[in-house]
């Protein structure tokens, strides 16, 4: 199966989000092709989720699984570390009071 570039999904995604006023900016650029993508859901009340797309082994199925939640420069030093290991990570950072980050929308959640 043919997968979409860390860049085209990364502009899909910000459109999406756009569609819904949900403000997101990009935080660190990967690798345009192959680069991982972390998703920052920041709540402007001090805390944050960050989240990772995971692959099943067994079902072979990709989700988007929560990194590392609560304080927000708790979240941040997680992320931190991530790029320490991965210099093609892409890190995308939405704010919203409510907690969207439409990550479990239809083609986004794949």
């Amino acid at each position: 199966m043919t997968r979409l570039t860390a860049e085209f999904w990364v502009s899909a995604y910000l459109n999406r989000l756009r569609l819904y006023e949900i403000p997101a900016f990009v935080v660190t650029h990967g690798d345009d092709t192959a680069g991982a993508v972390l998703v920052k859901l920041n709540t402007l009340d001090g805390n944050a989720k960050a989240f990772q797309r995971s692959f099943d082994l067994m079902s072979g199925e990709r989700a988007w699984m929560v990194l590392a939640e609560g304080a927000e420069r708790d979240v941040d030093a997680a992320l931190a570390k991530q790029r320490s290991f991965d210099p093609d990570l892409w890190v995308i950072e939405v704010e919203d009071r409510q907690g969207r980050h439409l990550l479990d929308e239809p083609g986004l959640a794949d």
